[in-house]
């Protein structure tokens, strides 16, 4: 791969880091306050968003191969 390749890479896998952290978050915010309207689900909602939120933060955290 040449240079700018990586930098591409680099930069689509921050944005998309970025993009699934605001979106789990979301996700977990529209979960507590909705809990009423969710009934038993909320569990698995909850459960769903942390799990966006985590994949969202390794992808900011993680540096691609050189």
């Amino acid at each position: 791969m040449s240079e700018e390749d990586t930098f591409w890479l680099s930069l689509a896998e921050k944005f998309l880091g970025v993009l699934l952290t605001i979106i789990g978050a979301l996700f977990l915010y529209f979960t507590a306050t909705s809990t009423g309207a969710l009934g038993a689900f909320s569990g698995l909602f909850g459960f769903l968003g942390i799990a966006v939120l985590v994949v969202g933060v390794f992808l900011l955290l993680v540096r691609p191969p050189e």
